[in-house]
């Protein structure tokens, strides 16, 4: 199957998807911060870029966006049908790398909690809010929040 969309016009719309900033990431922050929370954003010097970081409970957050990083059974994930091969390798060295970040962190004594986009659209801000307050609560080394409809 051919793009439906000019190269030049596919690689501009790629380009501008945004790798910091994204709205789930930004509206994570406003929980976060309406929760009390106060934390440090992309720290170059962890492993993996933590898109938020709670240094004094050494709490690793990622938000991830359920394409690009090929969220298991997600609605929001869909390998597209052009190019399949390439997609299917790139979207797999995303997997692999996210987890390898995760293992080095966590070894490193940081709980890590993976967010994904599909939450951040499908629960209401206090659900999803309560949801990671209850997790930066427990004792658990990591974890994984998605929509509803993914558990």
């Amino acid at each position: 199957m051919t793009d439906i969309v000019q190269p030049h016009v596919r690689s501009r719309m790629m380009s501008g998807i945004k790798g910091k900033n994204s709205k789930p990431e930004i509206l994570v922050r406003r929980l976060l911060f309406a929760a009390g929370f106060r934390f440090r954003l992309h720290r170059r010097d962890l492993p993996g870029t933590p898109d938020i970081v709670l240094p004094g409970r050494k709490i690793a957050i990622f938000v991830h966006g359920c394409f690009w990083h090929a969220h298991n059974g997600c609605r929001y994930f869909k390998l597209p049908s052009t190019r399949p091969d390439f997609w299917k390798s790139k979207l797999q060295g995303n997997v692999e790398r996210d987890q390898k970040a995760i293992i080095n962190l966590m070894s490193l004594g940081w709980r890590v909690l993976n967010i994904w986009e599909c939450a951040t659209r499908e629960f209401q801000g206090q659900e999803l809010g309560e949801e990671i307050i209850a997790w930066i609560n427990s004792d658990a080394p990591s974890g994984e929040i998605g929509s509803q409809t993914n558990k």
